[in-house]
């Protein structure tokens, strides 16, 4: 089954479709003036609590508050918290989580008032973008996406898609991973990173490693509503998500955009720089 990405900009945005044997599969719509895209991270500031929603609104800078429930701080989110404060403060040393003590987890049936306050800074994730009349939905649950992998910290846990069927295959993944990952990172090992080398899975831990430095570094003297970790256009994500070895060719109606393609396939798979 061949596959083909095509790729349509306008001055309203872009158009992403996935055709499959020249079926449309997919079709995925970037608005231009979008800018708080799923998988970004802000350091935002609490506005209100909603004890009636067990829920808080977030200033992240867009015209209307952010919408954060209990269930989508995640158990670690004291943890996340502490690490916020000590890195705002200069009072932790290096970028990494190597030393980092977790605090202990939040209750699953907990109050939202119990964990923030108003006027919390909190590091949030957008995962869901905003419409019309509401802003965008956050979680404190972070995690930085790559091509074979997915980067979670204040976790040691690594997971294995389900879909890489393999008992030897998910095995061999799973004990390398868990041999070059740092402590206090999570990894889910995504479905393309089945038959991939030693080589290839290390580079793309250490780029999500690099992407969580350099967020921390930013961090420190970031202002409330500035973007920590922005995720990549929303091209380049379903690049990334989609390229494998039955991916066929790539069509771009815009030269800029055609230019970043072919900078960032380059950059993750040299030998598909020509499609």
């Amino acid at each position: 089954m061949s596959s083909e990405l095509l790729i349509d900009s306008s001055q309203n945005g872009s158009r992403i479709a996935l055709l499959k044997d020249k079926n449309l599969i997919e079709l995925h719509v970037e608005e231009e003036d979008n800018k708080f895209k799923v998988g970004d991270i802000y350091l935002g500031a609490v506005k209100k609590i909603v004890n009636g929603l067990n829920a808080a609104f977030i200033d992240v800078g867009y015209e209307k508050d952010a919408f954060l429930h209990y269930q989508d701080l995640g158990p670690q989110v004291n943890s996340l918290s502490k690490l916020v404060k000590l890195t705002r403060n200069k009072n932790h040393k290096g970028f990494d989580l190597k030393g980092f003590e977790n605090e202990p987890e939040i209750d699953k049936l907990g109050k939202i008032s119990q964990v923030l306050s108003k006027n919390n800074q909190v590091l949030v994730q957008v995962v869901k973008e905003p419409i019309s009349t509401k802003g965008p939905r956050l979680s404190c649950e972070l995690s930085l996406a790559g091509r074979y992998l997915v980067l979670v910290p204040f976790s040691n846990t690594v997971n294995v898609s389900k879909k890489i069927r393999s008992a030897d295959e998910r095995k061999r993944l799973s004990r390398l991973i868990t041999s070059i990952k740092p402590v206090n990172f999570g990894v889910i090992i995504r479905t393309v990173a089945e038959g991939q080398s030693v080589t290839e899975l290390d580079k793309d831990l250490r780029t999500l490693l690099e992407s969580w430095e350099d967020g921390m570094r930013k961090l420190q003297k970031a202002k409330v509503k500035d973007k920590i970790i922005g995720e990549m256009s929303l091209a380049s994500s379903i690049i990334r998500d989609l390229l494998n070895e039955s991916f066929d060719a790539i069509t771009v109606e815009d030269e800029v955009i055609y230019d970043q393609m072919r900078s960032y396939i380059r950059s993750i798979a040299p030998e598909k720089k020509n499609c």
